[in-house]
């Protein structure tokens, strides 16, 4: 799907994407208490996971396919790190998701002053070599705590190599 052609829609998915990259960094920030609090935070990273997910369906609906693919990542993260008790991996994880909501901010930033490909011009080599890494700690976590509705080819749902496809799919 193209991007659509109607700068008010796009106006108002960018206003709306600010206000909810908000509520994520507030998410991100309690986890950050929770953690020093030795809580594992599942019931925040679900809520981060059902919040990027709005993002995502709403980047669709508009055809901003990159934003959509990223905040996919974003929410498959916060979904499988919310099955893990390993507090130090928690930690790598806010700094990441943190991370993944400035790109996200400059995806969309680039999105409202008219560029289609929103990735371009932002530095995410690095980002990508942490999302790698972070992929691999999560390869023998098969269950999200939130199922996701996306299928891929032959109606498949999300596993660990569809995710890598979508990381190569942005170019990470």
């Amino acid at each position: 799907m193209e991007l659509i052609d109607d700068p008010e829609i796009i106006e108002d998915f960018c206003k709306e994407a600010a206000g909810l990259f908000d509520e994520l960094e507030e998410i991100l920030e309690n986890l950050e208490e929770e953690i020093e609090e030795d809580s594992s935070g599942a019931e925040e990273l679900e809520k981060f996971g059902q919040i990027i997910d709005r993002v995502m369906g709403s980047a669709q609906t508009i055809g901003a396919e990159e934003i959509s693919r990223f905040c996919e990542l974003g929410k498959v993260i916060g979904y499988k790190s919310s099955q893990t008790t390993d507090l130090p991996l928690l930690n790598v994880v806010v700094a990441i998701l943190f991370d993944a909501v400035d790109l996200l901010r400059g995806m969309v930033t680039s999105l409202q002053s008219g560029n289609s490909k929103t990735l371009n011009g932002l530095s995410t080599k690095a980002f990508a070599t942490r999302l790698k890494w972070l992929s691999n700690k999560f390869q023998n976590i098969d269950r999200a705590s939130v199922e996701s509705d996306v299928k891929y080819k032959d109606n498949k749902k999300m596993s660990q190599s569809s995710i890598d496809d979508l990381m190569a799919s942005l170019g990470l």
